[in-house]
């Protein structure tokens, strides 16, 4: 799924000019890969419980530009019970969404849940796209295109990209009591020149502990 954000031109370009003496020196960062993990200790499929929600930004907030990957329902256009689904946004205005084709809700204890949340500059072009997921529920998901969207974009790097802005802006968000752990395991971004930078910095979103 494509969307145009001509709304976020300005706001890239302004960014993308008062930093570019600042990243002169820096290397351009052009993809961003992150590792999750979630673990569900008991799920509750007659009450869709619980629900999650990832955010990944291309900038160091969530006012412009972001992704949300919600786990356990789908919240766009309407609400639906169950499944996965990958939606794009501005600010608070919601610009799209795509879906995974198994629907299945939450009903495993004790289930284990991984995936990658990516994002990468190509063609001019602001690609975000879930891969490498593993689950009970779902099956392996992500990489098949199900979970992919992207955008036209004036951004020539991801160098505002901060990991803890995703960390801060996911979470449980319903029936946090039913989930021990939400994990931002690891995360790599790699250059324009092919370098892999890897940062194992392990962030804790939700914990019972």
């Amino acid at each position: 799924m494509r969307f145009s954000a001509f709304p976020c031109f300005l706001a890239t370009l302004l960014v993308v000019i008062l930093t570019q003496a600042a990243f002169a020196q820096s290397p351009t960062i052009v993809r961003v890969e992150e590792d999750w993990e979630l673990t569900v200790e008991t799920p509750d499929p007659a009450t869709d419980a619980p629900q999650i929600a990832c955010v990944i930004s291309p900038w160091s907030h969530v006012y412009c530009l972001y992704a949300v990957f919600e786990l356990n329902h789908q919240s766009l256009p309407d609400y639906q019970a169950g499944g996965l689904q990958l939606q794009l946004w501005y600010g608070e205005h919601p610009l799209g969404s795509c879906n995974y084709p198994n629907e299945g809700l939450l009903s495993q204890p004790g289930e284990t849940i991984r995936w990658t949340q990516s994002m990468r500059l190509e063609d001019g072009k602001l690609w975000f796209e879930v891969i490498n997921g593993t689950s009970t529920t779902w099956g392996n998901f992500g990489g098949q295109g199900y979970l992919k969207t992207s955008l036209l974009t004036a951004m020539t790097d991801l160098n505002g990209y901060d990991p803890a802005v995703s960390a801060e802006n996911s979470g449980v968000s319903y029936a946090d009591n039913r989930v021990p752990l939400l994990v931002l395991k690891k995360v790599r971004v790699y250059t324009s020149t092919g370098e892999e930078i890897v940062d194992e910095t392990v962030r804790v979103v939700h914990s019972q502990d």
